[in-house]
């Protein structure tokens, strides 16, 4: 091949590998920036008196003094709307029976509305959830209820060739003439100085429990959950992929009985991952019984089970990849062939049988399907680490797919799910960060 014809095909090899990369990274710039923008705001937002009132009661965070003057403030403020209130509700009882009945529907709505902003109108438990006992912590949450306040949401079918059309109709028509019209305007003007907005670093976010179904509160159970499934699958499945990689590359021949296995192997790896689940929930927990019911060691073993078959295959091309004259000047010298795998072959196998590391810990870190029937649960608390034996976990997949899907107020909760997915990733990405920083420090040593 002429010079200049293979110098213009290296060139444009390059070019094409340079546009892969750069093109790779645009599309996860595309992909991961939305999610970081809107998980952010779970740590960064408008946090309303009520916030700061959650993090006082709860966790024993703020200046108690500031919070507290605070809340006289915004009592204050509110003070105005409770009379009117009052005042409306001692007109009704004047009223005739079916109009008293159409207010008393109309006001229940109301009343709903102003305490999901405000919270309990005594400043105390006045219930066991907590969402009765504080209003709006978010700033924005404060606005979209603010707008359902001052419109009721109704359907115009008038239109007959239609399904008819969303109508939003100020709901102080609704009281005109009554103590109770003023009060929208007041809302209007003065919600700024009744839930005083401040810019909120809500750090916590990420070490905090959670109360009343992610309502209020951090993420920390299903942080550290997940934590425990992923480790936990790993210190299962990487001596077993390790231990069957090498029977495959150093012992085993071409028998059938081996050509049968290495088959087995590749269609485990094809499996879905919901299989792996029913498969742990009917072994793990229902013949080996390894914990009474759901736990995370249940879905520790499951999730091994998931991500072997990936374990195998790369440590086992990682083993074959060692230079047979390795093999051959450690036999030269005396070492046993088990001392030469362990001395020789796997330390020079390892930066390879670490890129499986790699490729496993995040599929086992994200997926939802098998932890669902054998560890995985939508509420409750840090688990010890002695807990996991037998206890189930929330963790970050479930619960961001629970969240999504079946939580009663999932539009009160929506910063959460992107937190959530924020979590996850960034822990993915950490997790295989610290799996690629040793593989590279594994590799410069042997080089060495």
């Amino acid at each position: 091949m002429r010079t200049e014809t293979r110098g213009m095909l290296d060139r444009a090899f390059t070019g094409t590998g340079v546009f892969s990369i750069l093109l790779l990274v645009a599309a996860l710039l595309v992909i991961l920036a939305p999610l970081a923008v809107r998980g952010l705001k779970a740590v960064v937002f408008q946090g309303t008196v009520e916030h700061r009132r959650v993090l006082l009661d709860k966790f024993g965070r703020g200046d108690r003094a500031a919070v507290q003057a605070e809340i006289a403030e915004v009592v204050e403020a509110r003070a105005p709307v409770y009379v009117m209130m009052d005042r409306f509700q001692s007109e009704v009882e004047a009223m005739p029976l079916s109009q008293r009945r159409k207010m008393r529907a109309e006001f229940q709505e109301v009343r709903k509305l102003v305490g999901a902003i405000l919270g309990d109108r005594s400043g105390g438990p006045a219930s066991l959830l907590m969402r009765n006992q504080y209003g709006a912590t978010r700033w924005d949450r404060a606005q979209v209820k603010l707008q359902a306040l001052l419109f009721a949401e109704t359907w115009d079918y008038s239109d007959n060739s239609s399904f008819g059309k969303k109508v939003h109709t100020p709901r102080a028509e609704r009281f005109s003439g009554t103590a109770l019209e003023p009060m929208f305007g007041y809302f209007r003007g003065n919600i700024g100085r009744m839930l005083l907005p401040r810019r909120t670093v809500y750090w916590g976010f990420f070490t905090d429990d959670s109360f009343d179904s992610h309502l209020f509160g951090g993420i920390w159970p299903e942080l550290l959950g997940t934590l425990y499934l992923a480790v936990g699958a790993m210190l299962f499945a990487v001596p077993a992929g390790i231990l069957a990689a090498i029977f495959f590359a150093e012992y085993a021949g071409d028998s059938w009985a081996v050509g049968f296995l290495r088959t087995c192997v590749s269609t485990l790896a094809g499996v879905p991952s919901i299989v792996f689940g029913l498969f742990g929930l009917a072994f793990f927990i229902g013949v080996v019984r390894v914990s009474p019911s759901k736990s995370v060691l249940a879905g520790s073993l499951t999730l091994a089970l998931m991500i072997l078959p990936t374990l195998i295959r790369t440590a086992e091309e990682a083993i074959r990849a060692v230079p047979q004259t390795y093999r051959e000047a450690a036999l030269s010298l005396g070492g046993s062939r088990w001392h030469t795998i362990v001395s020789v072959v796997l330390p020079a196998a390892l930066p390879g049988i670490l890129t499986g590391v790699v490729i496993s810990l995040g599929r086992a870190a994200g997926e939802t399907a098998p932890i669902i029937f054998t560890a995985a649960v939508s509420v409750g608390k840090p688990l010890r680490l002695w807990q996991t034996l037998t206890q189930p976990t929330p963790a970050l997949p479930w619960n961001i797919y629970n969240l999504a899907t079946e939580h009663e107020a999932v539009e009160e909760v929506r910063h959460v799910q992107y937190g959530m997915v924020f979590a996850l990733v960034g822990m993915v990405l950490l997790l295989n960060l610290a799996a690629i920083v040793l593989r590279a420090r594994v590799a410069r040593k042997l080089r060495a």
